[in-house]
């Protein structure tokens, strides 16, 4: 499960591989690998913290031009689709649909949904997902409510559980229990609510429901940048995962996301980048409402934006897109969970082609395994 983490070691899959090194060349591919699609803007929580509230209910990729979408992504090169916001992806009319077309096409499909409308997609997420990552933020009703609200007064986390649960049952891919670190703090920088003390809690109930992994993540700020903790919040963190690693077993997994095992060693939450093009916005990006962006970090930002697919077909946007909108030294300068696959990439341009003339010895490439590069 762990190896699915390394995004760098992905680039060395056999069907990955070729299309890497084009990119360390310089060359540009028919289309992305990767698409993480944002079918719409609306939510239907309302959680003080969502990092991507500026871009919250601005409207949806409408019904018609979204199934076009689905169907012109079928036709290219993509491997694989993550729907995502954002909004709710699972809140888009459409969205059944647009799972069926995908899977048909042999596209590898994930989703990251906060889990309220799970029951009403239950058969198709069931059999079409890869894996499907839940934002639950929370061991309880309580907390949850605190920190994920709805727009009623009630909490809608016996309803998300219930759902988990439902689909633990009967999925065919991944499902994970997502919990983002989070805490509020008063004028004088004291801690006024927090979720910290229910990592352990959570844990145990994405086990008991039969999730695969539980996942903890750091909270980062407006920009994207970690959020240093206290030396005593990262110990009581560290010692409830501890506990949880006790219970691993093959079918249940503890995992530390990048921008968590950053905050961990004390990184520092600006990271030098010393390369002026993101070689990843040429095989992955963001298809949302309001325009076709490079990166999910730059979703929203204007310079970031390289298209409207409300305006044109993906293969025509696609060819004409300039990817190298953002320079990394100077726009992203947070911790991105993709700069060493930057550095492998440009180490690739570097080496003989392990399938081409003059390749050396074994070709060092590894059976696919996961197509989310």
């Amino acid at each position: 499960m762990e190896r699915n983490l390394d995004l760098a070691d992905k680039l060395y899959q056999r069907s990955i591989h070729p299309a890497a090194r084009q990119v360390a060349l310089g060359r540009r591919l028919s289309s992305p690998l990767v698409v993480d699609l944002d079918p719409t803007t609306v939510c239907d929580l309302a959680c003080p913290e969502c990092i991507s509230s500026q871009v919250l209910h601005h409207g949806q990729i409408g019904q018609d031009r979204i199934l076009k979408l689905a169907h012109e992504l079928a036709e290219s090169d993509v491997r694989a689709v993550i729907l995502i916001g954002g909004g709710e992806p699972l809140l888009h009319r459409a969205i059944g649909q647009i799972v069926e077309v995908l899977h048909e096409a042999g596209i590898k499909l994930g989703l990251v949904t906060n889990g309220t409308q799970i029951n009403r997609h239950l058969d198709r997420l069931a059999e079409c997902l890869s894996w499907v990552r839940v934002s639950v933020d929370a061991g309880s009703a309580d907390t949850y409510q605190m920190f994920r609200p709805s727009r009623g007064k009630r909490s809608v986390f016996p309803q998300v559980i219930e759902n988990m649960r439902m689909l633990a049952e009967r999925k065919r891919g991944r499902l994970g229990y997502s919990f983002l670190l989070m805490q509020r703090f008063d004028e004088d920088g004291k801690v006024t609510e927090s979720n910290y003390d229910e990592v352990h809690q959570a844990g145990l109930l994405a086990r008991e429901i039969g999730c695969d992994y539980f996942e903890v993540k750091a909270m980062l700020d407006e920009d994207h940048y970690t959020v240093n903790q206290r030396t005593e919040d990262i110990a009581a963190v560290e010692e409830q995962i501890a506990r949880l690693r006790e219970l691993e077993s093959d079918s249940f997994h503890v995992l530390h996301s990048s921008n968590w095992q950053a905050v961990r060693r004390g990184t520092d939450p600006v990271q030098p980048k010393d390369y002026h093009h993101c070689a990843i916005t040429e095989l992955r990006t963001t298809v949302t409402p309001t325009g076709v962006f490079v990166c999910p970090y730059h979703r929203g930002n204007p310079k970031g934006r390289i298209g409207d697919i409300q305006q044109s077909g993906f293969a025509e946007l696609w060819a004409a897109a300039d990817t190298s909108v953002i320079d990394p030294s100077e726009d992203c300068q947070f911790v991105c969970a993709r700069h060493r696959s930057n550095q492998e990439i440009a180490l690739i341009g570097r080496r003989p082609d392990p399938e081409g003339p003059g390749a050396l010895g074994p070709d060092g490439l590894i059976d696919d395994f996961d197509p989310f590069i």
